[in-house]
C-alpha cells in the first residue's frame, strides 16, 4: 500500500503543479483584475500555509483520503463494501457525493460561527490568484481532512473515486480562484458545469449577500440546484471589492497575522450573525 500511495502522490503532485504553472502563466498573460496588494509578500504567505498544512496533516493523521479510501477496502468498511454495485456506478456515485458533501462542508463554514472564524483566513485575501486556492487556516484543513475520512470511511469509496475527486477538487479550487480572464461566451457556456473564475470571484466579495453565494469548488450544479447561485456581482468584477471589510488592510499579507486570525476576539463576525437577505 506504502509503494502505491508514494506513487500516486508523485503523480498528484506532478498534477498540481503543473496545473499551478498552467494558470500562473495565463494569469500574466490574462489578468482579470489588477492588484490591490503586493503579489510577492501574498504569495510567500499562502504558499507557507500549504507548506505549514501538509506538514499538520502528515505529522498528526495516520493517513489521508486515499489511504483511508484503500484501508476501508481492506477491511470492508463502508456501504460499496457490503452492497454489489457495478464498479463504474460505485466510482460515479462516490465521485457526486463526495463532492455534495464539500459543497455542504463549505456552507457550513458560512454559516456556523467557529468555523467562519477558521475559514475567513480564506477570504480575507485582497487579491484572488491562484495561489488563493490553498490560503487556507490549518486547523481548517484539519477539519476538512477529517470530515473527508469520515466520509470515504462510510461510503467506502472506491480507490480510483477519491483519486480523481482529489484531483478535481484541488485543480478546481486553483482554476475558479485564479485571476485569469476567460471570454465571455466561454465563461457563461463553462459555468453551465464548471465553477470559473468569474463565477467563484463573486463568492469573495466584501457584499454579505455575494460571499453567501457560488460556494461550489470545482462544479456549479450544486449552486444551482440549492439555490445559491449568483449569475453576477453588484459593482461588476473590476468595481467589486475582494476580502472582508474589517481586513482591507495589509494583514492579510502577513502570515502570522493569517494565523492569529480566528483567536482575535475584536474582529467582527457579523456574517454568521446577520442577515444575508438580498
Amino acid at each position: 500500500m506504502d509503494n502505491a500511495l508514494s506513487d500516486d502522490g508523485i503523480l498528484r503532485l506532478s498534477i498540481f503543479a503543473t496545473v499551478l504553472l498552467v494558470l500562473g502563466i495565463a494569469e500574466a498573460l490574462f489578468p482579470r483584475r489588477q492588484r490591490a496588494m503586493p503579489r510577492r509578500a501574498r504569495w510567500v504567505t499562502n504558499t507557507a500555509l500549504i507548506a505549514i498544512d501538509t506538514a499538520l496533516l502528515r505529522l498528526l493523521l495516520p493517513v489521508l483520503a486515499l489511504g483511508m479510501a484503500v484501508l476501508a477496502e481492506q477491511r470492508g468498511w463502508g456501504l460499496f463494501n457490503a452492497i454489489a454495485w457495478p464498479g463504474w456506478a460505485e466510482f460515479l456515485v462516490s465521485l457526486v457525493l463526495l463532492d455534495m458533501a464539500i459543497y455542504w462542508q463549505h456552507v457550513a463554514t458560512h454559516r456556523i460561527p467557529f468555523l467562519w472564524r477558521l475559514h475567513k483566513v480564506h477570504h480575507v485575501d485582497r487579491d484572488l490568484d491562484v495561489t488563493s486556492g490553498f490560503r487556507f487556516h490549518p486547523l481548517e484543513i484539519i477539519g476538512s481532512m477529517i470530515w473527508k475520512l469520515a466520509l470515504v470511511a462510510a461510503l467506502g469509496a472506491p480507490v480510483a473515486a477519491v483519486f480523481v475527486f482529489e484531483l478535481l477538487l484541488n485543480a478546481g479550487s486553483m482554476f475558479s480562484h485564479a485571476n485569469v480572464r476567460l471570454p465571455l461566451r466561454m465563461d457563461k457556456v463553462l459555468r453551465l458545469v464548471l465553477v470559473t473564475p468569474d463565477m467563484h470571484r463573486i463568492h469573495h466579495s466584501v457584499i454579505r449577500r455575494e460571499t453567501d453565494s457560488n460556494f461550489g469548488f470545482s462544479t456549479s450544479l450544486w449552486d444551482r440546484l440549492f439555490g445559491t447561485y449568483r449569475e453576477e456581482p453588484e459593482h461588476g468584477h473590476r468595481g467589486m471589492t475582494i476580502g472582508l471589510e474589517t481586513f482591507q488592510d495589509e494583514r492579510p499579507q502577513s502570515l502570522l497575522q493569517s494565523l492569529l486570525i480566528p483567536f482575535r476576539s475584536n474582529d467582527s463576525d457579523d456574517r454568521v450573525s446577520g442577515s444575508s437577505e438580498d
